[in-house]
């Protein structure tokens, strides 16, 4: 199953809009079974078959069709990819979803051969180790990549100052006095857009009964999740592009980035590679009060021996 669980974590996020449901969804599907992985932004599900659990399935669900898994994983494949794709339901299928607290099931309906065919997709809640690895994770490197990126505007902004200054001090001037503009200081462009932030989320908070309205123009248009759908259309090429990273990273140095990077099973699948301690059935109690009593995992960490300080050599001039 490593071939499913390294698959879907490199596949990106796509936005549903299912009759009332807006999800985010990935899937990844083989001729070994199928991986999928949906959130509504409050919870996460994810469910996990090989073609011996797809077979069984499918003779439930479909009794007058008879066909090798293969041939069932390849046809919802063909369904799943234009909704993941576009967002929208395909013609020749629909699609329908509910969810609780603890699980969700997406139903399609579709043909297959001249028949009815009808798949459920029984998705229980997701390990917190799963959506760390699919979400938190991710989100972390493309926080840092994106720091990263404006540390290289900052820097091209200083170079561009300098190039300016050049110019002026070589006697040019500007045509049009409307695009002169201010040298970059970086310091107090960071101080100013934070202190600006906290000033908005703080009138927000002290001032509610100005509504909705208040809060869109005082807080960045940027900042609005909405129903995740900004993210899938705006950052999905970074997200893919950090988890290949990380993946490689995991292929090449094993145990690197993940403490907990392992085969482990989530509630109704199977969790990815890169997470290593196994959760045992019903320990989640267990596991939560040995956290809560070392949240930090300080106890499993041994102490790094102390390096013996080189003596220094005294230095010497040219002439001495």
């Amino acid at each position: 199953m490593e071939e499913l669980e390294q698959g879907l974590l490199q596949q990106p996020w796509a936005w549903l809009q299912l009759t009332e449901n807006s999800l985010l969804a990935k899937a990844y599907i083989t001729k070994q079974g199928y991986a999928l992985l949906v959130s509504n932004l409050q919870q996460v599900w994810h469910e996990q078959m090989d073609t011996s659990e797809v077979s069984q399935r499918a003779k439930e669900l479909n009794k007058r069709l008879t066909a090798p898994p293969a041939a069932f994983l390849c046809h919802l494949d063909n369904l799943l990819q234009p909704l993941l794709k576009d967002g929208a339901q395909p013609d020749e299928a629909a699609f329908s979803c509910d969810h609780g607290a603890e699980a969700l099931i997406l139903r399609v309906r579709s043909e297959l051969s001249g028949l009815p065919f009808y798949w459920r997709f029984h998705c229980s809640l997701a390990s917190p180790s799963l959506v760390s690895q699919h979400l938190i994770r991710p989100l972390m490197g493309m926080s840092l990549a994106l720091q990263c990126h404006v540390r290289e505007l900052a820097t091209l902004l200083r170079m561009k100052d300098l190039e300016i200054q050049d110019y002026q001090e070589s006697g040019a001037t500007l045509s049009r006095g409307r695009l002169k503009t201010e040298p970059f200081e970086e310091n107090s462009f960071l101080d100013r857009f934070l202190v600006e932030g906290a000033r908005n989320m703080l009138n927000a908070f002290l001032y509610p009964q100005h509504g909705p309205e208040c809060l869109e123009e005082k807080l960045p248009e940027a900042c609005d999740v909405s129903d995740g759908r900004p993210f899938v259309v705006n950052l999905q090429s970074l997200y893919v592009a950090v988890t290949r990273q990380e993946l490689q990273v995991g292929q090449k140095h094993p145990g690197a980035g993940d403490p907990e990077t392992s085969s482990s099973a989530s509630p109704g699948g199977t969790d990815s590679h890169l997470l290593s301690q196994p959760e045992q059935p019903g320990s989640s109690e267990a596991s939560l009060s040995a956290l809560e009593k070392d949240p930090l995992g300080i106890a499993g960490l041994t102490q790094r021996p102390q390096l013996s300080k080189a003596k220094r050599k005294k230095p010497r001039g040219l002439f001495s």
